[in-house]
């Protein structure tokens, strides 16, 4: 019996401020909540999967992390941040053109996408436990309360939480006053994706432009206005160095 996922085959996306991607519309509006549901773009599929590289060593099963997001790539260009996506069945580890991934949410406790927190959860804690010499061990539940802790006080403040941010909260998890060595987590700054296509205006790259940081040649001039361009001492002033 096929699944109601397969139903979808399109998504209008747009930029929030935050600028992470949320989804606006989607061609199954029977089975999908487009109410605040969110989609990770190709520079935070390459960091996530760069994020599970350790986890590969306490059996991370690839398959977990496929059929958690529906893959997608980009249709059109709609302006003003929006764009029309549409489904692809390409796999994100050797897709040829940048994908966006869609968590499979239909089912938000028993899902696809609850099955791959729940797997990286597992080999995060799994993780910790070797490299950390905790005097009782940490235990999955313990994370899941206080991530779940973080969401709700996020919810509360009517903060709309991202997946992208769900899912790094927990491949970067560390307990309070411990902390791994030479462990880059999500401070690191995220690998460039040179065939991105550019969708967004040039917005950024006016503020950019216009940045404090940028205007060495204007500093530079002005102090070049502050140099000395007078002539020559007077003869009276040589005379007098003379005197002395």
């Amino acid at each position: 019996m096929p699944t109601t996922t397969n139903q979808i085959e399109w998504c209008h996306v747009r930029l929030g401020e935050d600028m992470n991607w949320w989804v606006k519309e989607v061609s199954d509006d029977v089975h999908w909540d487009v109410d605040g549901l969110s989609i990770v773009d190709p520079r935070q599929i390459a960091h996530i999967l760069d994020l599970v590289e350790p986890l590969r060593e306490y059996n991370f099963d690839q398959d977990i992390f496929d059929r958690g997001f529906i893959a997608f790539r980009i249709d059109k260009d709609l302006g003003d941040g929006h764009i029309r996506l549409v489904r692809t069945k390409e796999s994100f580890s050797d897709a040829e053109d940048p994908l966006f991934g869609l968590p499979d949410v239909v089912d938000e406790e028993n899902g696809p996408y609850a099955d791959f927190l729940n797997h990286i959860t597992k080999l995060r804690v799994a993780m910790l436990n070797d490299m950390i010499d905790f005097e009782q061990k940490l235990t999955v539940d313990e994370v899941e309360e206080e991530i779940r802790e973080e969401e709700n006080n996020n919810f509360i403040e009517g903060k709309a939480v991202h997946l992208f941010n769900e899912v790094t909260s927990i491949l970067d998890y560390v307990p309070a006053g411990w902390e791994l060595d030479g462990e880059g987590g999500s401070d690191e700054e995220e690998e460039d994706l040179d065939d991105f296509p550019d969708i967004v205006d040039d917005e950024e790259a006016k503020k950019i432009s216009e940045s404090e940081n940028l205007k060495w040649d204007e500093d530079d001039e002005e102090e070049e206005e502050d140099l000395y361009e007078g002539g020559p001492p007077d003869e009276e002033g040589e005379e007098e160095k003379e005197d002395l």
